[in-house]
């Protein structure tokens, strides 16, 4: 299926030429898929980088009337990122002032059973605030893991810099790629990303497992200078 036929480009594409009622809506389905709501984010982001598209080439696709206003695509890649970063920080206060209500909650208890908070534990205690930059990429953990860094207390401003710094990097350039190249690109897009994420969580692994392989390294040179402290001590203590 064409990605034109996707029901939210669809949906969004009635409001091609009005650029304020776009990212209105947009913002609206970022925090609902924030929220857990099942509408593709990825799908969202494309939809505007399409509409930048159309709005760039007005003698494929003719404006109502001359002079509409357009999405431009540097434009649509800063509101989007905003959008984007902005739904992920009201996700983590969320969790900061009503974490444990929300785990409680009926609602939302089937975001944080069974396998789900077990690999959130386990990346959070493997790579710490920088699991944050794991679970941009990630869609089905980035609710559940966001409200769990929000209750786990990490610090603010750690978690905003990550995921700042992840979606500086994949929300623009997916924009500004589709801006420029059109519904074409996307099939490509979608097979790029998966090699990067692929590549991303493969660096993380040699990170961590770099990470542990010091602090073994660490601990046999203190136990070595243990040795060597007690050998000395002991030879000192025949000698007297």
């Amino acid at each position: 299926m064409h990605f034109v036929h996707e029901p939210i480009f669809q949906w969004l594409a009635q409001y091609a030429y009005q650029p304020g009622m776009v990212y209105g809506i947009l913002f609206a389905m970022m925090i609902a898929s924030a929220l857990g709501v099942p509408i593709p984010e990825e799908v969202s982001i494309l939809s505007v980088g399409v509409l930048s598209y159309m709005g760039k080439h007005p003698e494929l696709f003719p404006p109502p009337y001359p002079g509409a206003p357009v999405i431009k695509g540097w434009e649509a890649a800063i509101f989007v990122a905003l959008i984007v970063f902005l739904s992920d920080n009201i996700i983590f206060w969320l969790g900061r002032t009503f974490g444990r209500k929300i785990l409680r909650s009926q609602r939302f208890k089937g975001f944080f059973e069974g396998p789900t908070m077990e690999r959130i534990n386990r990346f959070v205690k493997r790579y710490g605030i920088y699991a944050t930059f794991i679970f941009r990429f990630t869609p089905g953990l980035r609710f559940p893991a966001h409200i769990f860094l929000g209750m786990s207390k990490f610090p603010v401003i750690s978690f905003m810099a990550v995921d700042f710094l992840a979606v500086a990097i994949s929300v623009p350039t997916q924009v500004l790629i589709v801006n420029h190249f059109g519904e074409e690109i996307i099939t490509t897009l979608y097979r790029f990303k998966v090699y990067l994420a692929v590549t991303l969580i493969t660096l993380l692994v040699l990170w961590g497992i770099r990470k542990i392989w010091l602090k073994l390294h660490e601990h046999r040179k203190m136990k070595k200078a243990l040795a060597k402290a007690h050998r000395r001590a002991t030879e000192h203590h025949l000698k007297k």
